[in-house]
């Protein structure tokens, strides 16, 4: 059964070549390969400058196949060439960074105004040279489930991937970014990474240490941990929900019973996947809405990463227990556009970079809990055992060291890159300081709070003496408590009653 590509990533988000640094490729021939022009992006009513660098596919064949890497320039405010721009590390793996660009125009406004924002697309992404499954592979995400993926999907997948696979990977992804650094004719750059971002914001730490002027770590992926390992903190933060919602007098009052009442969802859907009929939620056309277990479970697990929609999640569970899915229905069609993964390139990386580094004993650990068990671990392992092989290069699981200004970011209620992983990296590098924000989920800079201790960072250069006060005031988490009001906008919630199918 063919699989829906877009809402795959449900439950699974977060080389040969030896070390090549950028002096391998000369100034001037970089130069001659680099196109940057004015241009419009969507999302974003001024103009901004679109670029592209000629890089190998192979850095170690220069002469051989070449790929344009694309990126875009988000100019400052004030217009300033002195300060030196914040290149953003986009995450996933897959995410296209240049594709976020109306989203960072605004969010990092303040940033923005003083420095250049620089968004690439990593190989594999975006405008370069993606690597993705074409449209033709989607079904209906009402109809579909995520046990349907097979082995069948993959080598589909797999049959529309153009290049050498081994070659898209962290690291040269690393040398691309630095190259187009090289030929925009900056000699340092600030990173941001985010998610995955992180990852490959260490791994620009340990390449390429004198390009970097300071780093952001925002919700880490350490080397140390591989990708997929999300079990037993989606557990906690899940709990932590539940805590919270049971510490609040309102969503107590409305929701006394939530964990047994999820529990009683979740028993009642292992017996057998659920079928209702509902209204389209955005259509108003009659459909068929699928519900099984790991649906269900996969659902409340991306609700779990923002604070907006952590909100809604006692009201899920509520109505699902109540016999009503409709709530379920509407928070699906607002994914419908998918969450902006390039499929290829995220299989790509995990299944070489981290899934090869999962023991038994840390798989059996992380499948101990009592909420999602191993369904991300599952999904990633039906995709691995049919994608290409490549090995990492020997120098890419080494801890970073480098002694680089370095400001970790960690939400206290993240679901896939818990504070635990921020004192992993804060614990190796020299030069670092561990903010851990209480009243967050995934990405801290998501935050006005957050974004305004990131510019403080990058103005001081010093981790440790920043004003973290604004933390303070972030609201503990308020929830939904009901269809029609609450802590949170509903997001296209149907009201028109539900049949179950016999």
């Amino acid at each position: 059964m063919k699989i829906t590509w877009k809402n795959l990533f449900t439950t699974s988000l977060f080389i040969t070549v030896a070390g090549l640094s950028h002096t391998s490729l000369a100034e001037s021939a970089l130069n001659q390969q680099l196109t940057l022009e004015s241009c419009h992006v969507k999302g974003i009513r001024q103009q901004v400058q679109c670029g592209t660098l000629v890089v190998p596919e192979n850095y170690a064949e220069a002469d051989g196949t070449k790929i344009n890497i694309n990126f875009v320039v988000l100019p400052a405010i004030d217009n300033s060439k002195e300060k030196q721009p914040l290149m953003f590390l986009a995450g996933g793996p897959g995410q296209a960074a240049a594709e976020l660009s109306g989203q960072i125009y605004t969010g990092f406004n303040e940033i923005r105004k003083t420095r250049d924002l620089l968004l690439i697309d990593q190989r594999g992404t975006g405008k370069s040279h993606p690597l993705q499954c074409e449209e033709s592979l989607e079904l209906d995400p009402y109809s579909s489930m995520p046990e349907d993926f097979s082995r069948t999907d993959i080598e589909q997948c797999l049959a529309q991937l153009k290049g050498d696979l081994s070659q898209y990977n962290s690291e040269n992804a690393i040398r691309d970014f630095d190259a187009v650094r090289q030929a925009l004719g900056h000699d340092q750059v600030h990173i941001y990474g985010g998610s995955y971002g992180t990852r490959a914001g260490l791994v620009y730490m340990r390449m390429f240490p004198a390009s970097i002027k300071s780093v952001v770590l925002d919700s880490v992926g350490p080397i140390e941990v591989p990708i997929g390992l999300f079990g037993k903190s989606a557990e906690q933060s899940f709990v932590q929900l539940l805590n919270n919602c049971q510490n609040d007098e309102k969503c107590a009052k409305q929701y006394p019973n939530l964990a047994n009442e999820f529990a009683e969802v979740t028993a009642k859907l292992s017996l057998a996947p659920v079928s209702v009929e509902i209204a389209h939620p955005r259509l108003g056309t009659d459909i068929e809405f699928n519900i099984s277990k790991e649906k269900f479970i996969s659902t409340i697990q991306m609700q779990l990463y923002s604070m907006q929609t952590r909100s809604l999640v006692p009201l899920l569970i509520h109505q699902a227990y109540l016999g009503d899915y409709k709530p379920l229905a509407g928070l699906i069609a607002q994914s419908e556009g998918g969450m902006g993964i390039y499929i290829g390139l995220h299989f790509n990386i995990v299944c070489n970079e981290d899934f090869p580094k999962i023991t038994a004993s840390m798989k059996a650990a992380d499948v101990d809990n009592n909420f999602a068990k191993g369904m991300s671990l599952d999904m990633i392992g039906k995709a691995c055992a049919v994608w290409p092989k490549y090995q990492p290069s020997a120098d890419f699981y080494q801890t970073v060291t480098a002694d680089i200004p370095t400001l970790i970011m960690s939400g206290a209620l993240d679901p896939v890159t818990p504070a635990s992983n921020g004192d992993k990296s804060d614990k190796n590098l020299p030069n670092s300081h561990h903010i851990i924000s209480k009243n967050n989920a995934h990405i801290v800079a998501s935050t006005t709070c957050g974004i305004s201790i990131v510019n403080e960072f990058l103005t001081l250069q010093s981790p440790k003496d920043l004003d973290e006060s604004c933390l303070a005031e972030i609201p503990d988490e308020s929830f939904m408590l009901g269809l029609n009001g609450g802590a949170a906008p509903v997001v296209n919630m149907v009201t028109t009653p539900a049949k179950v199918k016999e």
